[in-house]
């Protein structure tokens, strides 16, 4: 096995985008935006969904990554950078799930599923920073931002200096060794 399974990998450049899309535009974005301004319900309400989305596709990645069959773990030729290697990966998946659930937190804690979704006329929070799961989103945001660059500095690694050609695992392909 030399590459992983395809859904594995149309999840992982569909994930990668879509929370990169929310980490640059989505929050950056809303926060410039003052709670009395319509374009930031609206814009909000297209965050929850985007943020939804990005939960769900998440679990069906992780299904999928527990069900199928995977190549052997990259090697760097050094057990440390392997072992960075895979905390940094399970960081990933673990920062995610968590800005989806600190993000379902705030919604639930600011009553934003009946104020965006529900026509309550309800106005938003001035500042949704007083919502613990708020500031938890943040934080997780910035930590998630930094594993992601993290992340493609190893595949540059890999790329530039090993010449390994690991990118090739998580790309479209032939699956079995010839």
């Amino acid at each position: 096995m030399k590459r992983y399974h395809p859904l594995l990998v149309a999840l992982h450049w569909i994930v990668a985008i879509m929370i990169l899309m929310s980490l640059v535009f989505g929050g950056p974005e809303l926060a410039k935006l003052k709670s009395t301004d319509p374009d930031k319900l609206s814009g909000l309400g297209g965050h929850m969904i985007w943020g939804i989305i990005v939960g769900l596709l998440l679990i069906i990645r992780l299904i999928t990554r527990f069900r199928s069959q995977k190549p052997p773990k990259a090697d760097a030729g050094n057990a440390l950078v392997n072992l960075g290697a895979q905390i940094a990966l399970w960081g990933l998946y673990i920062l995610a799930l968590l800005m989806i659930a600190s993000g379902i937190g705030t919604a639930i804690s600011a009553d934003l599923f009946n104020i965006v979704f529900g026509g309550s006329g309800q106005p938003l929070p001035v500042d949704l920073k007083i919502f613990t799961p708020r500031v938890v989103h943040g934080i997780v945001a910035n930590l998630l931002l930094a594993l992601i660059v993290f992340h493609v500095l190893g595949w540059a690694y890999h790329q530039f200096f090993l010449r390994d050609g690991l990118i090739s695992r998580m790309w479209f392909g032939k699956r079995k060794t010839d």
